[in-house]
């Protein structure tokens, strides 16, 4: 783990029982859900093989352990999950099903300063945090924690530019305030900064391409 006390954002605050649990559910409410999280464990699939179908996985940050049933399908997977907020890491332990939960070891940590050695994990899979990451520091700060940890790979998700949905929101953004916890990152802007620390791009898949801001990378480590 790196010594120093890790970065706190606003944002991370708000998930409490109730918001884990919510979140739990949100993902299972509706055609429309269903359909998006079927895409997304689709995509994050393909991203895991590109990666070269790794041996061991840590989830951060894991939420209700959305991920867990797909990151067992490999069934000699070691798999670490870990969360910035213990309420989120109790739910997926409540919710997920006691043979997938079993498969697990769950912790609570910050991305930041993730409480792991060096080189512990094959992969780092991280889905649904960057695109709150504001800051290029803090970004920066992320991504040299992940490329510490990772022995190999790292697959994570964000918001990009050069889409529908991104020219859409930019065109809200320029005329009204939008959600100020979430951000459309350049992609000339995030792949430097995945270059700054120290990964190559394997690849990516977009959730629909030309339209959703959502693209899954899946990155190594340069030696």
């Amino acid at each position: 783990m790196a010594g120093k006390a890790p970065i706190e954002l606003e944002f991370s605050r708000k998930y409490d029982r109730e918001h884990a649990q919510h979140y739990f559910y949100k993902h299972r409410s509706g055609l429309m859900r269903r359909l998006s999280d079927w895409r997304e464990q689709q995509i994050a699939r393909a991203a895991l093989a590109m990666a070269g179908d790794p041996a061991s996985v840590l989830d951060l940050p894991c939420g209700a352990g959305r991920f867990w049933p797909m990151l067992s399908e490999r069934q000699d997977r070691r798999i670490l999950a870990a969360d910035n907020s213990a309420d989120m890491i109790d739910v997926a332990r409540a919710t997920q099903a006691p043979e997938i939960v079993g498969r697990v070891e769950a912790f609570q940590t910050s991305a930041f300063a993730i409480d792991l050695a060096g080189d512990a994990v094959d992969c780092v899979f991280s889905m649904r945090l960057l695109h709150h990451i504001a800051e290029p520091a803090h970004r920066l700060a992320m991504l040299r924690e992940f490329y510490r940890v990772s022995r190999q790979t790292v697959v994570l998700s964000l918001w990009a530019d050069g889409n529908f949905k991104a020219w859409r929101r930019a065109r809200l953004e320029a005329r009204r305030p939008v959600n100020n916890n979430r951000f459309v990152v350049p992609r000339r802007v995030i792949e430097a900064e995945f270059a700054t620390a120290g990964f190559d791009i394997v690849g990516y898949r977009d959730f629909l391409p030309g339209y959703a801001m959502w693209r899954v990378y899946t990155l190594r480590k340069r030696a």
